[in-house]
């Protein structure tokens, strides 16, 4: 069972604008990649499911996270079916990602107060996933659906849409700026962020301060005229 409610998942994810996304087949070096998100001021990490026994180490990283990283909120990404959402949210998967949209998945989520965020890639989409209660959308990939004017022309007609581009986010100032400033409400940034560099020199301290850097140059941009989906409460 998840360890956050979906509500704290969700304003987590709008508050800090940043979800960190990678696979590592050895947990150790998994679970030092959660620690230096953490101490970059990340709450948020998504381990994808792309690897062989991938829900192994999801199991032995939520296990060791709990109890070293309590704050850190860990979700499950790559998710295309409803019996692999099950898999890992027996696990305790505390949001679920996906490629697609797929609404055996949705309702799974759902009934468990989970959070789903499936990956979208025109205004149709956006809207099936909200009508199935999807509250945060995934754009993607986010560079090959029309990059951050994808997110400022579905937020014209739909100002409600809550969007998370992911593919094509680099972990750059030019990047990150463009897409919150189109309205993105968050990002999921995966290889520029935590690259294989990184990992290959286990240069954690690199990530540390990129996953920092980050969040600071989103908190920037937010702070910047017009922006929609700034931390801010709205006025009703």
């Amino acid at each position: 069972m998840a360890r956050f409610r979906r509500l704290d998942v969700l304003r987590l994810m709008l508050d800090g604008g940043l979800v960190p996304v990678f696979y590592h087949r050895d947990p150790v070096v998994a679970f030092e990649v959660a620690r230096a998100c953490a101490a970059g001021g990340s709450r948020l990490l998504e381990l994808t499911h792309r690897g062989d026994m991938a829900h192994r180490v999801f199991e032995v990283l939520i296990e060791r996270c709990a109890a070293e990283l309590p704050d850190l909120v860990l979700g499950v990404g790559s998710i295309g079916d409803p019996h692999t959402a099950a898999l890992y949210l027996a696990a305790g998967a505390s949001f679920v990602v996906g490629p697609v949209l797929n609404p055996e998945v949705a309702r799974l989520a759902n009934r468990r107060k989970v959070a789903y965020l499936p990956g979208c890639g025109s205004a149709t989409e956006v809207a099936q996933a909200e009508e199935l209660g999807c509250e945060v959308v995934k754009v993607f990939p986010g560079d090959s659906v029309g990059g951050p004017g994808f997110v400022k022309a579905i937020l014209g007609p739909s100002p409600w849409s809550l969007l998370m581009p992911t593919g094509g986010v680099e972990a750059t100032r030019e990047s990150v700026q463009s897409w919150i400033r189109a309205g993105a409400a968050a990002l999921g940034i995966g290889s520029s962020l935590i690259s294989k560099d990184i990992l290959e020199r286990a240069d954690f301290a690199a990530l540390r301060a990129r996953v920092a850097q980050v969040l600071a140059w989103i908190a920037e941009a937010r702070r910047g005229p017009g922006q929609p989906h700034a931390t801010q409460p709205r006025k009703e």
